[in-house]
C-alpha cells in the first residue's frame, strides 16, 4: 500500500513538472504575460488551485512564502473577468481583494498588474501610508480589480468617494468585519476602533 501512494506521488508531481501554462484553457493575452513573465510552469499551489478556481469553486490553501500564492489565484481570476469582459463591459468594481498590510497591497497589485498587462483588465490598490487623491482619481476613471486595505477602503467608501451600487449595505459590513479581523493581527489603533 505504502509503495502504491509514494507511486501516486511521484505520478502527481511528474504531471507538475510535465504541465505548462501554455496547456492551460486560459487567454492567450495572459499566456503572453506568463511568458513574458518567465512563467513556464505551474508551481504546486498553482498546479492544484488554478484549475479549480477557473470552474468558479471555492479554494482555500495555504502554502510557503515565495510558492506562487498570488498567482495561483491572479491568473483565473483575470481570465475569468477577462473572458466576461468581451461580453459585457459593465462599469465598475469586479473583484475585491482584501489584504492586511500596505506592503502586501503592494505586492498583489504588480502581481495582478503584470499577469493582466496584455488584457482590458484594470487594477489599482487602495491602502493607507500615501494621499487619497491619486486613488480616488483612478477609482473615478474605473477599476476592474482593487486590491485594498480595509482602513483605507473603508476610509473611502465612508467619504462617498467609492460606490457599491445596491451592495453597498453587505460590503461596507464586510468590511468592518475584515477590518476587525484584521485588527487582530496587525494591533493598529486606527483600524481596532473601527
Amino acid at each position: 500500500m505504502l509503495i502504491l501512494i509514494q507511486f501516486l506521488f511521484f505520478l502527481i508531481g511528474s504531471l507538475i513538472l510535465i504541465m505548462k501554462f501554455s496547456e492551460y484553457h486560459i487567454a492567450k493575452e495572459i499566456k503572453q504575460s506568463l511568458e513574458e513573465l518567465g512563467f513556464k510552469r505551474p508551481t504546486d499551489i498553482q498546479y492544484k488551485a488554478i484549475p479549480s478556481i477557473l470552474k468558479l469553486e471555492d479554494v482555500l490553501a495555504i502554502a510557503q512564502t515565495g510558492t506562487g500564492k498570488t498567482a495561483a489565484f491572479a491568473i483565473p481570476v483575470i481570465n475569468l473577468l477577462h473572458v466576461r469582459k468581451e461580453y459585457d463591459d459593465l462599469p465598475g468594481i469586479k473583484c475585491l481583494v482584501m489584504v492586511p498590510t500596505h506592503e502586501l497591497a503592494i505586492q498583489i497589485t504588480e502581481v495582478f498588474a503584470s499577469i493582466a498587462k496584455h488584457t482590458k483588465i484594470t487594477t489599482l490598490g487602495i491602502y493607507g501610508g500615501v494621499e487619497q487623491q491619486s486613488q480616488i482619481e483612478k477609482l473615478k476613471n474605473g477599476v476592474d480589480v482593487l486590491i485594498a486595505t480595509p482602513g483605507r477602503l473603508f476610509d473611502l467608501v465612508n467619504q462617498k468617494s467609492l460606490y457599491y451600487d445596491d451592495s453597498i449595505e453587505i460590503i461596507s459590513e464586510a468590511i468592518k468585519n475584515e477590518a476587525w479581523f484584521f485588527s487582530s493581527w496587525t494591533k493598529d489603533p486606527t483600524i481596532s476602533s473601527m
